[in-house]
């Protein structure tokens, strides 16, 4: 894919995490979650630099003794795009793409899949979705995500949507996936708002954006993930790893 603009990357990377404390550092046959992560994006061609923003001196140390590149940001950031933001502020680019440091089957397909809505200069946010699992249909922890005819997000919602009132079985549901890509005025503008009524109701920062008219654009891939929140979790992916042999 011929690209009219640079990207970077950004991996939030917070090591206080609540509900799986040290969850980035954490192994998933035997490599650490962060290491996964960061390769993924290495792999893609269409990013110019990839960066981890931490808040943590033991994950920059990590980061270091890998030869990869990482900077320190502040521990008062409430979310990753906080933090993605500090970053954006010191390198400059057209595009910015966060990956979050949860997410160990990141691969480079995603990305190419998200960059591609970035095409058109009128396009200020994209994300991605996935055919929605049947078992993740009705998982609150998996956010289903609905779309118009051009991709345009209409709505993000931890509920099953849409809603087959008469059970006519013709539905198609999509999971949203966590990443993310943004120019800069709507990282900006984004990072200035308040938090919204719907954000705070689903705890869904996307929704911030389409409460204050911000369009989201969503590409479709086949390749579903597993971002990693509780032990169960890890533990789920570590099985997808050892079973895939990666």
């Amino acid at each position: 894919m011929a690209q009219n603009f640079s990207a970077v990357a950004i991996i939030p990377a917070r090591l206080a995490s609540t509900r799986l404390p040290r969850k980035v550092l954490r192994e998933i046959a035997g490599q650490p979650m962060i290491a996964r992560v960061y390769e993924a994006a290495k792999q893609s061609p269409l990013l110019r630099d990839v960066i981890i923003a931490t808040d943590s001196e033991e994950v920059m140390l990590f980061a270091q003794a890998r030869g990869w590149k990482a900077q320190m940001t502040s521990d008062k950031h409430r979310s990753g795009t906080d933090r993605v933001h500090e970053v954006a502020q010191r390198i400059p680019a057209d595009v910015y793409v966060n990956i979050q440091g949860d997410e160990p089957l990141a691969r480079p397909e995603h990305l190419d899949a998200l960059l591609q809505p970035m095409q058109d200069a009128k396009v200020m946010v994209a994300t991605i979705k996935t055919p929605c699992p049947p078992q993740d249909v009705d998982n609150p922890n998996a956010v289903k995500v609905v779309t118009d005819l051009n991709g345009r997000a209409l709505y993000f919602s931890r509920s099953t949507i849409p809603f087959d009132r008469d059970k006519t079985g013709g539905i198609s549901y999509f999971k949203h996936l966590g990443f993310y890509a943004y120019r800069r005025a709507a990282l900006d503008r984004f990072c200035n708002l308040h938090e919204s009524k719907l954000e705070a109701a689903e705890r869904l920062e996307q929704l911030r954006f389409l409460d204050n008219g911000i369009d989201i654009y969503v590409a479709e891939t086949p390749f579903n993930t597993v971002g990693v929140d509780t032990e169960e979790d890890l533990r789920r992916v570590e099985e997808m790893v050892r079973a895939s042999g990666v």
